[in-house]
């Protein structure tokens, strides 16, 4: 479990997985402009960064098909922090919440925070649906395989439980002119 100090800010070097969606505008270009801005948050560091995939949309179905992510940070935030700088990430790319599963311009799911077990209102770590999602699991697994989702084993274990077979990799590589890894 995460060691949270007293003042509200993480122990020094706790790594984070977020996730990255986009299906509005020109989705790589807003998942490209993502990397940078996570990098120039306060206290946090990009550490890593997946190639990008394709998937089908999930639940709504009527909407275009997402370009999908995962980052890795390094940060002191906390996690109420770092999900709040990711909110404020996608209010300027214009997120519109409509309705459940509605198109999106872009989408920041945090997914891990070092192993941290959270059950509040608006933050629930890990991710709750990230287990079933092969566009998650998959972008993860490339940059981090063997981080471990509490209760669930490590990433690659998981991956391999689900069927990634509706997700492609894209055959462009990211701009890494981010501090990506």
């Amino acid at each position: 479990m995460a060691d949270i100090a007293a003042s509200g800010t993480a122990a020094a070097g706790i790594t984070a997985y977020i996730a990255l969606g986009s299906n509005l505008g020109d989705p790589v270009v807003q998942i490209e402009q993502t990397w940078s801005e996570l990098g120039n948050l306060p206290e946090t560091r990009l550490i890593a960064c997946s190639a990008l995939y394709l998937s089908k949309p999930v639940g709504y179905a009527d909407q275009p098909d997402f370009i999908n992510a995962v980052a890795g940070v390094r940060t002191q935030l906390t996690p109420r922090a770092l999900l709040a700088a990711l909110l404020g990430i996608e209010a300027r790319h214009g997120r519109n919440r409509t309705f459940k599963n509605a198109p999106r311009s872009l989408d920041l799911d945090l997914l891990l925070y070092d192993g941290l077990i959270m059950h509040e209102h608006g933050l629930t770590l890990p991710h709750p649906r990230m287990m079933e999602r092969a566009f998650v699991l998959v972008p993860l697994s490339e940059i981090a395989p063997d981080a471990l989702v509490p209760g669930h084993g490590r990433v690659a274990d998981c991956l391999a439980r689900i069927d990634s077979g509706d997700i492609a990799r894209l055959p462009a590589e990211p701009k890494r002119a981010t501090g990506c890894q």
